[in-house]
């Protein structure tokens, strides 16, 4: 089972140095340690920031800071049945 405290943790640390506001996933891409291939992880959950964007609708942008943006994106894991 994954830990969503852990995720959003890793989540914010990755995407926390990215120029907001961000209008799009693109913006994000810089700001990302290993880019697209960014994994996240936490106990059977693992998932690229890539596979993030295909398997989420990527987010309602554009966002002002980093916490809504992981916010919604948890959410539409918990939805998506991921976590």
């Amino acid at each position: 089972m994954a830990d969503e405290a852990e995720l959003r943790e890793q989540m914010i640390d990755a995407f926390e140095d990215a120029d907001y506001p961000v209008s799009s996933p693109m913006d994000l891409v810089p700001a990302l340690p290993n880019g697209p291939g960014t994994t996240f992880e936490s106990g059977d959950f693992s998932m690229t920031a890539m596979e993030l964007n295909t398997k989420t609708s990527g987010g309602d942008f554009p966002y002002d800071d980093v916490e809504a943006f992981v916010d919604d994106i948890i959410e539409e894991l918990k939805e998506e049945g991921e976590l």
